[in-house]
């Protein structure tokens, strides 16, 4: 099955936020360290999608990516760009998902090497994002040729209700 990436918009970003609530719960109850708590209902995801994301896809500070197969969306990414002038040559990447059921199909690749693209076309050079420390996530990142920067620890609260570091990492494109 080919796996089609997509740019949404803020109108679009509401549209799907249904669908991209169910992804995210998906992957939080897999034990994605993604900011938020085991047990996510997918209608207050989709909420966070339609109320957190949409506006600030319409304010032009996040590109939002989705990887779809056959018109169901499985994945998404983000592209954060920071507000103020001096960090014009850099952006974030945040919130890479992939549905439980799409996993080590080569969609969490196909929306980063998307992502990355769109960081060039606009002028970033230097990416970064975190990851749990020690994750698959983490060593897939290091597949795909991302630094490790450093490591914060007692960053976040896992799925298990315990404090667990995060690993800031880094990629140049050019």
């Amino acid at each position: 099955m080919k796996t089609t990436i997509r740019f949404l918009d803020q109108a679009a970003t509401r549209e799907e936020a249904a669908s991209l609530g169910e992804l995210l719960a998906d992957s939080v109850a897999g034990g994605a360290s993604v900011g938020f708590g085991p047990g996510l209902d997918s209608t207050v995801a989709a909420a966070w999608w339609r109320d957190s994301v949409a506006p600030r896809v319409g304010a032009g500070s996040v590109l939002l990516l989705v990887a779809e197969v056959e018109n169901a969306i499985v994945g998404t990414v983000q592209l954060a760009f920071p507000s103020y002038p001096n960090g014009r040559r850099r952006a974030e990447i945040a919130k890479l998902l992939v549905h439980s059921a799409q996993r080590r199909k080569g969609v969490a690749e196909a929306l980063m090497r998307a992502a990355e693209e769109a960081a060039l076309a606009d002028g970033r050079v230097l990416l970064i994002l975190d990851t749990e420390t020690g994750s698959d996530a983490e060593k897939l990142y290091a597949k795909w040729g991302w630094v490790v920067a450093g490591v914060v620890p007692d960053y976040f609260i896992g799925s298990d209700g315990n404090l667990h570091p995060t690993t800031f990492m880094y990629r140049r494109l050019a």
